[in-house]
């Protein structure tokens, strides 16, 4: 996909869904499309100030987002207004799928973070992936989507999560 111009970049319509529903829906300008992954750069999405307790997504973040169309998740690299990076925000996702200008990519509730100097890794809301019941109505993909947390564990506490982005 390429811009419509020299000057103007291409810009991606991002859509995560969960449970069948969009969840968020929000502009990204595409930096590149390698026919299997795709990368997108956005400001914070959200409204204001989020804040986890462990990291604080507020207006002026930008997202560096990674998303495969053959992994079951995503990953988003986290960098302040001032260019300093916060850390890394893993989504367990489908494959992503791209059609025209619409990137889709739902989300199965499982997330993983880690911080920029990698000593802080959170496995979240495993709570919530056991209450959706994607175990009973889509065993394979509930399987996907945990050997995909336990991926990205792995990457994060071995220092190479960074290494998926280069």
């Amino acid at each position: 996909m390429s811009a419509n111009s020299a000057d103007e970049p291409a810009v991606v319509e991002v859509v995560l869904v969960k449970a069948g529903r969009t969840k968020i829906r929000y502009p990204a300008e595409l930096l590149a499309d390698d026919g299997t992954r795709i990368t997108v750069r956005a400001p914070w999405a959200g409204d204001g100030i989020r804040d986890f307790g462990f990291v604080r997504f507020e207006p002026g973040d930008v997202f560096t987002e990674y998303y495969w169309r053959d992994r079951w998740y995503s990953v988003k690299e986290v960098r302040a207004h001032d260019g300093t990076l916060k850390g890394h925000y893993c989504d367990v996702t489908r494959p992503a799928t791209l059609t025209g200008t619409e990137l889709v990519v739902e989300d199965l509730d499982l997330d993983l973070w880690c911080s920029a100097d990698g000593t802080d890794v959170r496995r979240l809301d495993e709570d919530e992936f056991t209450a959706s019941g994607l175990e009973t109505s889509d065993p394979q993909a509930a399987t996907a989507a945990l050997t995909a947390l336990d991926e990205l564990d792995t990457l994060a506490h071995t220092g190479k999560l960074g290494a998926l982005l280069t």
